[in-house]
């Protein structure tokens, strides 16, 4: 063995020793987190499906009362050389039984030395991961937007704002359309923490504001109450579906259809299919986009429908970032024997 392997030996061993690091939802909470680089982070994930990442269907299960849903997922971020496990399970995602639960988690290992990672909650993961996915859709479809809706008021808009204006800090107008007051203070506040002179415009018409939006995030739960329909869009903008809040006929019409994966979203767009099942046609995916190998929009005045299927590759690369970020925090995160 030479001195090179003697040292990888030595790393390898003294991480074993250490122990699993374990990344609760509350080590995670108190994580200083610089919005700039989750873009740079989410989008070299994506770059990086084109240089030797791979990023698998999931795998979902579902009961036929629809009580629950399950999906794994695994992959591999070529940049950082770490492969991830990620499980979710949700408990009445339809909210019928008023007793809905969410438990997932991200496995990660070094690709270089064999070694695990990290054992961690996603539920800050997630939005940071989907709301940037989303911001990156959107700049790429609208550069020049000016006004920008969110329809839903959960976890995922409670952090499409923040990252939005990251990523076009020229948008004047911001607007939401909720029912949950609660959540509509929490993305007013999570937005005045990164933008401090920034506020969110409480909307009650929602086809009103989407006449004027250039851009429109639907991020709603499934029991969304109203969806932006495609009569009510105007030339040059652009939808993008996270969960619901924008209505089938807008993926059905649209002139123009992105997406960040093609096989992923055949495996999860089933609600947005029209009668005769068929997919419309997919003008291209977000990697090629950002590589500026296709464009995000055909015309200028193309209406277009962006469809954010979460990507395994980008919460393996964002996971091992906050896992970094914890190297420089060692009072966050715990260290537990399980090998």
């Amino acid at each position: 063995m030479n001195r090179q392997e003697e040292n990888k030996q030595d790393f390898v061993d003294e991480e074993k020793s250490k122990g699993l690091l374990i990344l609760s939802q509350q080590s995670l909470d108190a994580l200083p987190i610089n919005l700039e680089d989750i873009l740079v982070v989410v989008q070299s994930a994506f770059i990086g499906l084109r240089q030797g990442s791979d990023n698998p269907q999931k795998t979902i299960i579902q009961p036929v009362d629809q009580r629950s849903i399950s999906y794994s997922m695994v992959g591999s971020d070529s940049t950082s050389q770490t492969v991830g496990f990620k499980v979710v399970y949700e408990f009445d995602p339809l909210r019928k039984l008023d007793s809905y639960n969410f438990h997932s988690f991200i496995f990660l290992c070094d690709d270089k030395t064999g070694q695990p990672i990290a054992l961690m909650d996603v539920v800050k993961l997630g939005p940071l991961r989907t709301s940037a996915t989303s911001a990156l859709m959107a700049k790429a479809a609208c550069p020049d937007a000016r006004t920008a809706l969110v329809v839903g008021t959960g976890i995922q808009g409670q952090m499409a704002f923040p990252m939005l204006v990251t990523a076009m800090p020229h948008l004047e107008k911001l607007q939401i359309f909720g029912h949950y007051t609660e959540g509509i203070q929490v993305a007013r506040d999570n937005l005045r923490r990164y933008f401090p002179d920034r506020d969110i415009e409480v909307v009650s018409s929602l086809e009103q504001a989407a006449n004027d939006a250039d851009i429109i995030l639907g991020v709603a739960g499934a029991s969304a109450r109203q969806q932006v329909r495609h009569a009510w869009m105007k030339p040059n903008s652009v939808a993008v579906l996270v969960g619901y809040g924008v209505d089938a006929d807008v993926f059905q019409q649209a002139n123009c259809l992105i997406t960040t994966d093609i096989e992923q979203m055949k495996v999860t767009c089933g609600d947005l299919l029209g009668t005769d099942q068929l997919l419309p046609e997919v003008h291209a995916e977000l990697p090629d986009i950002l590589l500026g190998r296709k464009t995000a929009r055909k015309t200028t005045d193309d209406i277009v429908f962006a469809y954010n299927s979460g990507m395994v590759v980008t919460d393996i690369a964002l996971g091992r970032y906050l896992v970094e970020q914890v190297q420089k925090n060692p009072e966050l995160g715990q260290r537990v024997k399980l090998w």
